[in-house]
């Protein structure tokens, strides 16, 4: 995810797959914007990421401690972290369809 990130804006500007639920619906998915929100975290730009989807940064310290602690062996999530998380970010998504904001 990082090394793709940082990549690419050199990339095709079309790269990447459309959201599936936004294709048939118009409705935004929890996870709409991702892509460019962790490459704007990866480029520095954190401003812009948060602007796409406030997990995008989440992704990126989560991959970067991912990768700082690869010697543990088990990684332990409450099964309502998820969910929850997930929530907040279609919350996120919902408020800025419904106010016009870019998504």
């Amino acid at each position: 995810m990082l090394a793709v990130a940082v990549v690419r804006p050199w990339l095709p500007h079309g790269f990447g797959l459309p959201c599936p639920l936004r294709s048939v619906t118009g409705i935004p998915c929890p996870l709409c914007g991702m892509t460019r929100a962790v490459t704007y975290a990866v480029h520095g730009d954190l401003g812009a990421s948060v602007a796409m989807t406030p997990g995008g940064i989440v992704a990126v310290v989560l991959a970067l401690g991912l990768l700082a602690a690869w010697r543990v062996r088990r990684v332990s999530v409450p099964a309502w972290v998820i969910p929850a998380v997930l929530g907040v970010l279609w919350a996120f998504q919902l408020a800025k369809y419904a106010t016009g904001r870019p998504l």
